[in-house]
């Protein structure tokens, strides 16, 4: 018995250790050029909080506009009959009417853009955001939130729907609404104030 703990507890370590491995190659790549001029926007979709959570902490630490991308349409309550319902909406390619506006788009040089991980992809909201702005030529810089999910195909469908833009490698991601790690991983992109 004594050795089967023992056997597992190596592999286990041997698993944490390869999964830091792979989180550490994922890590910033590029530093963001940013000049004195450069225009900043933290742009975000949140259903729970988490995501506004994660939002408000880049936007604290780098300044800039902060904008909540807030739809037509609501979910249920009750969270399982909310999952079916954004299931069903990914699913059918449903982009939401968006309620809120950026004044002039243009303006801004680096746009953060947030989103849950909803089926392993950016959510509808997120995904009528980007159909709705031209961002060519800005760098978008993804911030994910899940709940177990992970990052799946979020950063990879963002930069399929982002035309023209140049979405930046090491996006940020983390579970529910914890910061933590938000503040280095600025710093790392060359963000940090």
């Amino acid at each position: 018995m004594n050795k089967f703990l023992i056997l597992a507890s190596v592999f286990t370590v041997v698993v944490l250790l390869g999964a830091y491995k792979v989180f550490a190659q994922q890590k910033v790549e590029d530093k963001v050029e940013v000049s004195d001029n450069s225009k900043i926007l933290v742009a975000y979709y949140s259903y729970s909080g988490n995501t506004k959570e994660v939002a408000e902490a880049i936007h604290k630490k780098v300044g800039g506009t902060l904008f909540e991308i807030k739809t037509e349409g609501s979910y249920p309550e009750e969270y399982r009959p909310m999952t079916v319902q954004a299931q069903k909406e990914i699913k059918d390619g449903y982009r939401p009417k968006l309620l809120t506006k950026v004044d002039d788009i243009s303006q801004y040089d680096i746009v953060f853009l947030g989103s849950p991980n909803w089926w392993g992809t950016i959510t509808p909201q997120v995904s009528s955001f980007l159909e709705s702005y031209n961002l060519s030529g800005k760098k978008v810089i993804p911030f994910i939130t899940h709940g177990g999910g992970g990052v799946q195909n979020t950063v990879k469908d963002m930069t399929i729907q982002c035309k023209g833009c140049q979405v930046v490698d090491g996006a940020w991601v983390g579970y529910g609404s914890r910061t933590l790690g938000v503040s280095g991983w600025l710093d790392d992109l060359g963000l940090g104030k």
